[in-house]
């Protein structure tokens, strides 16, 4: 008797879903040679398929802090593409948070439903996702990038109480403006509202948990609120979150990792993303010792008590605290950052961002050790299916989606690419 040739579903799915098996993003001719890029990666209960992370990218498409429809379609994409993982952008814990007035939040219970449908659409495509959890800081209230693009060269970035902004309510270690005239005017944070983050920050996790994310990112770079403690350019206060010792600018950051790690499941990863340098111009410290901005050698020395505090994963940016920063951007241009921590803490796995975009450079970073994880963020959104196109570049064969093998099967070339070596 011949078996019924049945289309099947993905089981306890929200809705109907062709099962994929094996998952997508699979290696389907996997030898002692496949490329590290799709080996899989196991943090504390949670594994992901391969190393090819998409990073978290605002939208400036929510609704009051809710994720809409946009965000479902713009995220799947990359879950039904083979990505390892997928981080929702920045996420808000609470309003005045915000970046803009339609970033994402999870600041209230009501925003837990459209981000748990859109992990429910990932899990059905057998795809890890975490969301980062965000304050930001003194560079709030601020424009969408093609509103203030609109506006003109000049205009202010700062959206005002009529557009729906809330400039009297920015709030900084100290009060410094990113860009005078054109950013807010921020408050110096008191310690009654920093106590407030903090347990808006654990509340967020919580939410986060019963949204069903595998694992959360805190953000502590690009220059919002959490990297603004950090560094002695936007952090000048007297009492002991600030100021020139290390230890009290790394203060605040260490309690609310060890209040949130406190809350967030045993089972799951904590991420947390920093700047390793300001790219300010000279040193990190002068021939006295004092500190002139945040760089590399404090980044080092955070890693090591992020990781002793039951962090699980370090994902290395650099920049955007210091508006005259000068960066030369070029393929990898961030690498050497994350490399740098990861010699320094060779057990700690960490993850590397920066113009990445050829799949033998990415193979490279991860075969010399550079880094565990390759985040790419516009590069996924010019080429979603992006995990595919580097599994034929890299000479094996990937599962794709049901729906879209007619448009890869065949199509692996007959012999490998070397791999670039750096």
């Amino acid at each position: 008797m011949s078996s019924l040739a049945v289309n099947k579903g993905v089981p306890n799915a929200r809705e109907f879903y062709p099962l994929n098996e094996p998952e997508i993003g699979t290696v389907l001719n996997a030898t002692s040679d496949t490329p590290k890029l799709f080996e899989p990666l196991t943090l504390r209960n949670v594994t992901f398929k391969n190393r090819i992370w998409v990073s978290p990218m605002c939208q400036f498409s929510s609704d009051d802090g809710h994720a809409t429809d946009w965000h479902l379609v713009h995220l799947g994409s990359f879950a039904i593409h083979g990505a390892g993982a997928i981080m929702v952008e920045a996420t808000a814990v609470v309003p005045e948070g915000r970046i803009s007035p339609e970033d994402a939040g999870l600041w209230k219970d009501s925003q837990i439903a459209p981000l748990k449908r859109i992990v429910s659409f990932a899990h059905a495509h057998d795809t890890k996702l975490g969301i980062q959890l965000a304050h930001a800081g003194r560079k709030a209230s601020t424009h969408a990038p093609w509103v203030q693009k609109k506006a003109g060269k000049g205009a202010s970035s700062v959206a005002t109480k009529e557009e729906a902004g809330w400039p009297e309510q920015v709030y900084a270690p100290s009060e410094i403006s990113y860009h005078q005239g054109f950013y807010p005017d921020p408050q110096a944070a008191t310690e009654e509202y920093l106590n407030g983050i903090t347990n808006a920050f654990v509340d967020a996790a919580r939410r986060a948990d019963a949204a069903g994310f595998d694992f959360i990112e805190l953000h502590a770079a690009h220059g919002y609120f959490l990297h603004e403690f950090l560094s002695p350019l936007s952090n000048t206060r007297s009492d002991i979150y600030g100021g020139q010792p290390l230890e009290n600018r790394l203060r605040y950051l260490l309690q609310l990792v060890e209040k949130v790690r406190a809350v967030w499941p045993e089972h799951k990863p904590l991420f947390v993303r920093i700047s390793a340098t300001d790219w300010a111009e000279g040193p990190e410290k002068d021939e006295n010792g004092q500190w002139l901005q945040w760089g590399i050698e404090q980044s080092t020395i955070l890693a090591d008590r992020l990781q002793k505090l039951g962090v699980d994963f370090l994902d290395i940016s650099t920049g955007g605290n210091w508006q005259q920063q000068k960066i030369t951007v070029g393929p990898g241009y961030q690498v050497p950052y994350a490399a740098e921590i990861k010699k320094a803490l060779p057990n700690l796995p960490i993850g590397t961002v920066g113009a990445i975009t050829e799949p033998e450079l990415a193979e490279a970073y991860l075969q010399e050790g550079k880094a565990d994880v390759i985040f790419m963020a516009r590069e996924f959104l010019r080429n979603p299916s992006w995990p595919l196109y580097a599994a034929r570049q890299l000479g094996v064969t990937l599962k794709a989606p049901n729906q879209y093998e007619m448009a890869w099967f065949g199509s692996i070339p007959t012999t490998t690419r070397p791999v670039q070596k750096l």
